[in-house]
């Protein structure tokens, strides 16, 4: 692409090229974080508004002049559009500068970019008026440090061994706190078909413990025969999500346990009261439940008891003992392939404990994902924008856990992809622009099966 514009840019006239040098800057290069020399957040924050990486990575960033330049107009607009997709640095900097927490993904990110020399892209940094944008080896040094710390601090696990870290992927803890009598009745709960209005849906129609928490279709069944508008996400290691939902509209495992019983399309109860009031009609279950929560039924204490067996379904897997310190816990193609989910930027996004399940990511930020799709587009393709009514979250989803990946197929929040070896094509050449090699597909998928975990000392199926 580097190669076109410039090709593009010698077709210009002399004197608009001359006018570009005219307005050379060069703030990268700045010496002005240094004066933040017992603050590493505030002296990131200051390399990021020296280096103009909020020119792109910012909503509404305004446009420069060459931007409406004739030939190199069009491609600087692309340009800024993908920037913003992929990551809005706007939060990051302003937390950065108050001392506030900033998300694991926007770290990752950006240290990414900080150890690929990736940004900005060669396009941008050799243009006359951008000459000296790219980060020098001092300000690395600064982000890569900042980000260990952090990461030290904030994100890795108890269980990750001295030397991973500080990986962006981390091991899961050995468990969450729960309470027992909770989750016992929360186990029933989640599979009591007495939560749909006609007695044939449970949680587990749609979330099967025997196949990975998903049902494996396209799209569910729910009652009455009605299908769903996305794909069922797994519900085993849910609880790590930052929120539930492809559009995050639950804040968490309990308010996300509310959702499904009352949708028309999925469980069609009219209210948790006429849950309520076919739960009583069991007097033994009713016994049990009342032991725990002496105020009885309500939507508030049903929710609460499902949530908490969902806890549970934690599924440490080998890569997580390859964390842990055991270097044989995994073989060498599948150490391969996780260099190479590195390096690829899979882990800008897959991040964390969950391997995903900690921010919205826009679907397409290279190319158009539902113009390749060619179905037209639905409800369900809004993603964030159901929540927000920003035109900025349309196409955003929550990033899914990459766990037990291997067995959650159908992919993609329309389950639209079959097989993994398509979802990760796809998300090479929509989310990052690269084109996987079959060797890399090969380790890539090698390391993705290292991620199947087990459940009550069984791995999953």
């Amino acid at each position: 692409m580097s190669n076109k514009l410039f090709e593009q840019m010698a077709m210009l006239p002399a004197g608009l090229i001359a006018l570009a040098t005219a307005f050379t800057v060069t703030s990268c290069g700045s010496s002005e974080y240094k004066q933040y020399a017992n603050d590493e957040a505030k002296q990131v924050a200051s390399i990021l508004r020296a280096n103009d990486c909020l020119v792109c990575h910012a909503e509404n960033a305004p446009m420069p002049f060459y931007g409406n330049f004739p030939v190199i107009g069009p491609i600087v607009k692309a340009d800024m559009e993908g920037a913003f997709h992929y990551a809005d640095f706007t939060a990051l900097v302003e937390a950065l500068e108050q001392g506030q927490p900033v998300s694991e993904v926007d770290l990752a990110k950006v240290e990414n970019c900080a150890l690929s020399g990736s940004m900005p892209p060669a396009k941008y940094s050799h243009m006359p008026i951008h000459w000296g944008t790219n980060l020098d080896d001092e300000e690395k040094a600064v982000i890569l440090s900042w980000a260990k710390k952090v990461r030290k601090e904030r994100f890795a696990t108890e269980t990750v061994a001295e030397e991973f870290a500080n990986e962006p992927l981390q091991p899961l803890m050995k468990s969450l706190p729960t309470d027992s009598a909770k989750v016992a009745l929360g186990y029933d709960l989640f599979h009591d078909t007495r939560l749909s209005a006609d007695n044939t849906i449970s949680c587990a129609s749609c979330h099967d413990l025997g196949m990975a928490g998903v049902d494996r279709h396209q799209v569910s069944d729910g009652i009455n025969g009605l299908l769903g508008g996305v794909n069922a996400p797994t519900v085993y290691n849910a609880a790590l999500n930052f929120v539930q939902f492809w559009d995050g509209r639950a804040a968490d495992l309990k308010e996300q346990a509310a959702g499904p019983p009352l949708n028309p399309v999925e469980m069609g109860c009219t209210s948790f009261d006429q849950i309520c009031e076919a739960l009583a009609q069991d007097k033994e279950f009713t016994k049990r439940f009342m032991e725990v929560y002496p105020e009885g039924y309500s939507q508030s204490t049903i929710t609460e008891a499902i949530a908490e067996f969902e806890k549970t379904l934690l599924t440490p897997s080998r890569f997580d003992s390859y964390l842990m310190g055991d270097k044989n816990a995994i073989t060498p193609e599948e150490q391969e392939g996780y260099e190479l989910f590195k390096k690829n930027k899979c882990a800008t996004c897959h991040v964390g404990v969950n391997i995903g399940g900690q921010s919205y990511e826009y679907m397409g930020v290279t190319k158009s994902y539902f113009d390749y799709r060619n179905t037209g587009l639905t409800d369900g393709d809004n993603g964030r924008f159901a929540v927000t009514q920003k035109e900025a979250d349309r196409h955003r989803f929550k990033t899914p856990t990459l766990r037990n990946v291997m067995l959650t197929y159908p992919y993609m929040h329309d389950g639209s992809i079959t097989t993994i070896e398509d979802a990760v094509r796809i998300m090479h050449e929509f989310e990052i622009g690269h084109d996987v090699t079959d060797a890399e597909m090969t380790k890539i998928v090698a390391f993705l099966k290292s991620l199947t975990g087990e459940y009550k000392g069984q791995l999953l199926q």
